[in-house]
């Protein structure tokens, strides 16, 4: 039997309706921890050299709803897997005067995405927790870019973060008697992939 106009109509509403729904839905990407590599900035003896480490092992989720203009970041670090490129300092950054890795196992990242400019989020709102303390940290991100995974054949996203902390705001002033600067500049370079839609095995 034929569609009437009215019952046409209402199918189209419909459709439209949750079409309009499914593209507000907040998709939830995974860290893709081959690509994502938190890293930092330290000062060495008040200014006689800068040095600089990365943190290999990090996993967590990000989530972002275009539609709303919104979105979450939740990266969690594995303390132990920090890497200065030599193995004392590495050593002596897990002991009891930096980030005692025994109490202090892992750093943790937790904001939401804000300052949309053209779909794309500008900054993240959060909160750092190292070394067993919280304090309100707001990160820049300097490039964000979504595409297709050439490989996966689903939605890859990829961002570069800035933060700047003061690590004895953490309980970690080791140095400062010493003329160490406690400033740290922290980047998260990090790589996200949509998770499968029900059904997709790939």
């Amino acid at each position: 039997m034929p569609l009437r106009p009215s019952h046409a109509l209402l199918l189209a509403t419909l459709a439209l309706s949750v079409a309009a729904q499914a593209t507000a839905t907040a998709v939830t990407y995974r860290i893709e921890p081959d690509h994502t590599y938190p890293s930092f900035e330290a000062d060495h003896l008040g200014g006689l050299s800068v040095w600089r480490g990365k943190f290999n092992h990090s996993r967590g989720a990000v989530t972002l709803d275009r539609a709303k203009r919104s979105g979450t970041v939740d990266i969690v670090v594995d303390m132990s897997s920090v890497d200065f490129g030599q193995d004392k300092l590495n050593a002596v950054a897990q002991g009891p005067e930096l980030f005692d890795i025994e109490k202090w196992p892992e750093a943790r990242y937790i904001g939401r995405l804000a300052g949309f400019r053209n779909g794309t989020p500008t900054r993240v709102d959060g909160t750092l927790t190292l070394h067993g303390i919280s304090h309100p940290l707001t990160l820049a991100i300097h490039s964000f870019k979504c595409m297709p995974h050439p490989l996966l054949k689903r939605e890859v996203c990829g961002a570069d973060a800035f933060a700047t902390f003061q690590r004895d705001d953490f309980g970690m002033p080791a140095g400062k008697d010493y003329g160490f600067r406690m400033g740290v500049t922290l980047r998260i370079q990090v790589e996200a992939i949509a998770e499968p839609l029900a059904g997709d095995r790939r």
